[in-house]
């Protein structure tokens, strides 16, 4: 394989230039350290924030002039913005006001299931799906009977996540065995349609599918089930939002401004059907270069701890750009299983145990009254 140098993409990269001027995103200074693993090329690219929505035709630009250097297979281009110092942040929510006397939770549980945690994200690409059964498993860790849903109908992974192949078995009437890998249940669209067949479905045919998954699943006994949500705020989103008993949600995001305007979304809607947040992730939060170990904050660094301190919501930690856990999830085999003891699978393990306390005080806590307006 040809070995490819930053300065050939920094080269490419010459050729896309800056809208409204004369000069290049490299000469401008607008593009960020450039890494390059395995045919891959990760880089980020600063723009103004107020012209950010209008960015996408220069992100694809870049993104297509470093696949055009020899040896380059694919290439993640991210856009970021840098606040001006001093901007105020967005106003924090006001707290939902209570209506009327307390009423009881009209959400019907999962016979059998004692917590049920959503992972979402505001936008797909942030590592949602490895984050989510990286969490499964370490909550596993803890000693809790743990399963996972896959809950993103259109682009289900959890079968070469969790490298399960085949059918689940039918139980009695209509409900179906869920597979099992690493002592996680699973259930997964994955499962039932083609790798590579197209689920074009209408929201109603989603919102059936999805209540199906889980309902008329034999779970059996689980502590916790973890749903993998579909990127987004769309109608499956909705869907489990207000017909489910969630814990709570965990939010994935990575570092930098694009991807975070995306999380507040995520965080806003779960908001509004009075689901509690139980944290936030900063995924692909930094670099450490395996050869010379110095560090590389690729998509900026920090953006997603300081949501969730605007916010008012803990901060779960941060998660590096490895190349030892995208080379493990494509091999179906999750860090946590893989490498138990070392640094990643730590991380994973410490925001597990994070997420289950939050689940645990909530659960002391009385069940707030769902309104929909």
């Amino acid at each position: 394989m040809t070995q490819v140098d930053k300065k050939q993409i920094e080269q490419a990269l010459q050729s896309v230039v800056y809208p409204g001027s004369d000069k290049n995103i490299v000469a401008l200074g607008m593009v960020s350290e450039i890494f390059i693993a395995d045919a891959k090329a990760f880089f980020s690219i600063t723009v103004p924030a107020d012209q950010a929505d209008s960015m996408e035709p220069l992100r694809l630009a870049a993104e297509k002039a470093a696949l055009s250097v020899s040896g380059i297979k694919s290439a993640m281009v991210a856009l970021t913005a840098d606040r001006k110092p001093g901007a105020n942040p967005a106003p924090k929510p006001a707290a939902p006001q209570a209506k009327g006397p307390p009423q009881p939770r009209t959400k019907a549980g999962v016979p059998g299931i004692g917590a049920i945690i959503a992972v979402a994200s505001g936008k797909g690409g942030v590592g949602k799906s490895t984050t989510a059964v990286n969490l499964a498993l370490g909550l596993q860790t803890l000693g809790l009977r743990v399963g996972i849903l896959d809950a993103d109908i259109y682009g289900p992974s959890l079968p070469r996540l969790l490298k399960l192949s085949g059918r689940p078995q039918q139980g009695e009437g209509r409900t179906i065995v869920p597979m099992e890998n690493y002592g996680l249940k699973v259930m997964s669209m994955g499962f039932l349609v083609d790798e590579e067949a197209a689920m074009i479905w209408r929201g109603p045919m989603v919102q059936s599918a999805l209540m199906q998954m889980l309902r008329e699943v034999l779970w059996g006994e689980l502590d916790v089930l973890v749903l993998d949500m579909p990127p987004g705020t769309g109608d499956a989103q909705l869907t489990i939002a207000q017909q489910v008993p969630l814990a709570g949600a965990v939010i994935v995001s990575t570092p930098q401004d694009m991807a975070l305007i995306d999380a507040r979304k995520g965080i806003t809607m779960f908001g509004k059907v009075e689901v509690p947040i139980l944290g936030v992730v900063e995924n692909m939060s930094y670099f450490i270069a395996p050869d010379t170990g110095n560090r590389y904050d690729i998509f900026g660094h920090g953006g997603a701890r300081a949501e969730a301190e605007r916010i008012g919501v803990p901060f779960l930690g941060e998660v590096p750009l490895t190349i030892s856990i995208r080379e493990l999830s494509d091999a179906g085999t999750p860090v946590v299983v893989a490498e138990p003891d070392g640094p990643q699978a730590r991380i994973y393990k410490d925001i597990a145990q994070k997420v289950w306390t939050e689940v645990s005080a909530g659960s002391r806590k009385p069940a707030p009254r769902i309104v929909f307006e």
